[in-house]
């Protein structure tokens, strides 16, 4: 059975969605916190039952017969929670099943030296992951296309969008990635350890989004630069926490570093097309 974790967020639904297309719904089951949420999934057939990371009972019940199983990494920094507790518990479960491999939602920055500190939960999980006997694979997303909005919504609203000084950027879709991991999850294509970086054709920096954004938009979108320490004293402020202001200035340092910045072509050939560009993806958010 094909187990997916998370199926009720962006990136898990629309994996489970792709999956459906490739095998038949009785072989697919999800692990959600709250199955209310995936009542959809159900009526299509798929297997839903409650797993919480910290609770390896409901893990173990919710994965029953996991022949496959993909990891969407936990989320648990956003809330002041320890994601790579979760991450281990799950691995431990994982093997405790008999888990024939197990796919992770990885990040292409993934390093113990990142300068973006969610890059080094992702390189840590997959020190766990080759030391667990599982066979696995950790598919290595290139940025999400939707966080390039996130952090400049107030800028291309105003038409300033002021930051400090960045890099080339990956920016990649939630849609391309989760066709991309159906298709790995259901044997399509077998890599193991980590995949080469999964991203689109173009790395483009906020200048360039600036641009994209104004033609658009219709409206100037000034990029200016903003220094560190000014951009750090702006968000305490603001009431921004310290671990939420590390991750943020973590993403500006390692995005100078071309941390972000790989561009392969893997997941075009995995997808058969093109990825979808920046240029088409703003248009249908912004416009």
């Amino acid at each position: 059975m094909f187990i997916i974790t998370g199926a009720t967020g962006q990136l898990g639904r629309k994996i489970v969605q792709n999956l459906l297309q490739i095998v038949s719904a009785e072989r697919i089951a999800v692990s959600v916190r709250d199955p209310a949420k995936a009542d959809d999934l159900a009526m299509a057939g798929v297997r839903v039952r409650p797993g919480n990371y910290d609770d390896a009972a409901s893990l173990r019940h919710a994965w029953e017969g996991a022949k496959r199983l993909l990891l969407v990494s936990s989320n648990a920094s956003a809330h002041g929670g320890d994601p790579l507790a979760h991450h281990a518990t799950a691995i431990s479960v994982a093997q405790d099943l008999g888990v024939e491999r197990l796919f992770y939602t990885s990040q292409i920055a993934s390093s113990s030296t990142s300068l973006f500190p969610p890059a080094r939960t992702h390189a840590a999980t997959e020190q766990m992951l080759a030391k667990s006997g599982l066979a696995w694979t950790a598919m290595r997303h290139g940025f999400y296309a939707d966080s390039a909005l996130a952090m400049n919504a107030r800028g291309f609203a105003s038409g300033s969008l002021v930051a400090p000084a960045d890099g080339k950027v990956s920016w990649t879709t939630h849609d391309d990635l989760a066709a991309a991991d159906a298709m790995l999850l259901a044997g399509n294509e077998l890599f193991d350890g980590p995949t080469p970086a999964l991203t689109g054709f173009e790395a483009l920096d906020l200048a360039d989004l600036a641009d994209i954004a104004q033609t658009i938009l219709g409206k100037p979108v000034a990029r200016h630069l903003l220094g560190d320490d000014a951009m750090i004293s702006s968000a305490e402020a603001s009431g921004a926490p310290p671990d939420r202001i590390e991750i943020m200035m973590g993403y500006y340092r390692a995005a100078r570093a071309g941390e972000f910045a790989q561009v392969d072509p893997t997941l075009a050939r995995l997808l058969g097309r093109r990825p979808q560009l920046m240029d088409d993806f703003m248009a249908e958010r912004l416009s």
